[in-house]
């Protein structure tokens, strides 16, 4: 029930920021805030509860061994993993109005489904990698609508993280260290409502 009102409450979080901030293509002109802005404050909401979630939920239960977190949290009946938690938090939010996605990707992905879908997720990914304390933004199409891309880098922030990374039996990598970038988050913005 905790982690259903938390994830609902992130995506409660979204909804208001859209309307609040009425973004639009030309958000200087239209005296709204620019997305550029925009998608620093929802990737600053995304890490600081994934954040909360990794240590005051996860690590904590798991050192007083009263729950775990594991990758089959449904049928375990677990904790979900911090990824899997930024995951169903990210599917709420897609189905609200204002449209904006965000998901993990990774150069190397446990789940093949995290990995770049396209050559500005793998050059972001790249400049995030290099320049991990600047975000990459690009413009970017989907159809005949336009969004931001904004990858901002992931970075290895809790032991829970390393240790499931390093010893995922479908881990691509298994030698992640504290402070690491191990992937990206990547937020969508449409540029217009």
């Amino acid at each position: 029930m905790m982690m259903k009102s938390l994830v609902l409450g992130i995506a409660s979080l979204f909804l208001l920021a859209f309307v609040y901030l009425g973004i639009s293509a030309g958000a200087k002109d239209a005296g709204g805030i620019p997305a550029e802005k925009v998608a620093d404050m929802l990737h600053s909401v995304i890490e600081s509860n994934r954040t909360f979630y990794t240590q005051h939920v996860v690590e904590r239960m798991q050192a007083k061994g009263a729950a775990v977190a594991s990758e089959n949290w449904r049928s375990e009946k677990t904790l979900p993993l911090p990824a899997q938690f930024l995951q169903e938090s990210a599917r709420l939010s897609v189905n609200s109005k204002a449209k904006v996605g965000y998901k993990l990707i990774s150069l190397w992905p446990i789940n093949k489904q995290n990995g770049a879908k396209s050559q500005a997720e793998q050059r972001g990914l790249m400049a995030t990698q290099q320049n991990p304390d600047r975000p990459y933004t690009e413009v970017v199409m989907n159809g005949a609508d336009s969004y931001l891309l904004a990858i901002y880098a992931d970075r290895a922030v809790s032991q829970a993280c390393i240790g499931c990374h390093n010893s995922h039996q479908d881990s691509p990598r298994n030698d992640f260290k504290q402070n690491e970038v191990m992937g990206a988050v990547m937020i969508m913005i449409p540029l217009s409502l």
